[in-house]
């Protein structure tokens, strides 16, 4: 594709810019969802939105999508309140709250549509673009409202941040400090919900949950900063939605938000391996390092066992003896020699000073342990 269509384009250049924006939006306030361990509430909020939509267009009777979004707002924020309503006031735990509201409102969301659908009239066509989503029907005012709660988000996320930040890591101890934790939370969940509301036209109730926690889920294996996790969850939600929208636009008959979603869920496979504190790849090549440099260390010690029994340390010895001796391998005695702890004659090998030394403060170490 060529990249002057971004600047001549306008249906290309409004939707990347809108996608952009919503990728923002959802990697910064999704940060925020993932390390609460409120996965499922973009799933939830998302799902409980539809009533609100329904409503919206029975009262109205129009595809305004400005009250179409006001309608979801609504009904989202009833939702987070039940769910708040539901764990303070019972025994059931957060996850089961979520999804009693997930499956709540989005049954009697799918019921409003079944009966707008059947009515004889004509304008209700099009409204199960909030489903799935339809980003190509994003126009200029669109992006400039996700612009304008984007901005606003952000604004209220420097001015609260250690107060978001205090929350977050320590509930109780906000508390003590006096801070009003009912106020915070809320504001915190009032922002998550508005970034969902925003973002059902171009993404839909069943994919927005994926995109508010994709860039936060890859940014998280990065870092262990909340605000460099918030940057880096910021610009994988950017670059999955103009990336997202490139290859939607490149081909046919791709829609353009369920592209973004996978953009922002290679992300997260991405980090899940290759990250270098968290990363699987990692991990892996950490425990066979742990691994080979424990039979190195057993090996050492068996060495030095026979060793001591004997007053000249570098009397050899022959490897025979080491065969029988779990964890023993040829690679080890290479890299013992490697180290020169030991040297290796033919058939037989000795300990040097140093590897005795080694050897003697392993043992003395595991000795204190033990």
């Amino acid at each position: 594709m060529d990249i002057t269509q971004y600047f001549t384009d306008y249906t290309l250049r409004t939707i990347t810019l809108g996608t952009a924006v919503l990728g923002a939006i959802c990697g910064m306030l999704g940060s925020f969802a993932v390390l609460r361990k409120e996965s499922l509430l973009g799933d939830a909020i998302s799902h409980a939105a539809l009533p609100g939509i329904a409503v919206a267009f029975l009262l109205t009777g129009a595809k305004d999508s400005n009250i179409l979004l006001l309608g979801a707002l609504v009904s989202g924020l009833i939702g987070i309140w039940w769910i708040r309503g539901i764990v303070s006031k019972t025994h059931l735990k957060t996850d089961t709250a979520l999804g009693l509201i997930l499956s709540l409102f989005f049954g009697f969301g799918m019921l409003l549509l079944t009966y707008i659908q059947k009515q004889p009239n004509a304008n209700q066509a099009g409204l199960d673009k909030y489903l799935f989503g339809q980003a190509a029907t994003l126009v200029e005012s669109d992006v400039i409202l996700m612009s304008f709660v984007t901005g606003v988000s952000l604004i209220t996320l420097l001015l609260f941040w250690k107060e978001f930040k205090l929350l977050l890591f320590d509930r109780n101890y906000a508390m003590t400090l006096g801070f009003n934790v009912k106020f915070i939370d809320g504001l915190i969940s009032f922002f998550i919900v508005l970034a969902i509301v925003i973002g059902l036209q171009t993404v839909g109730v069943v994919l927005m949950s994926a995109m508010l926690l994709a860039p936060a889920a890859a940014a998280r294996q990065w870092t262990d900063k909340l605000s460099v996790m918030v940057l880096l969850a910021a610009g994988f939600g950017i670059f999955a939605g103009v990336f997202g929208t490139s290859i939607s636009a490149s081909q046919s008959n791709l829609s353009t938000g369920p592209v973004i979603v996978l953009v922002a869920s290679a992300f997260v496979v991405v980090s899940f391996i290759f990250s270098p504190g968290r990363g699987i790849l990692f991990k892996q090549l950490r425990l066979l390092k742990n691994r080979r440099e424990l039979e190195l260390q057993k090996t050492l010690s068996f060495m030095y066992t026979i060793v001591r029994k004997h007053d000249d340390i570098s009397r050899p010895h022959a490897i025979k003896i080491l065969n029988n001796f779990q964890g023993f391998t040829k690679s080890t005695l290479a890299q013992l020699s490697q180290k020169q702890w030991i040297t290796i004659n033919g058939s037989n090998w000795s300990m040097t000073d140093q590897g005795f030394n080694a050897a003697t403060n392993l043992y003395d170490s595991n000795k204190v342990e033990s």
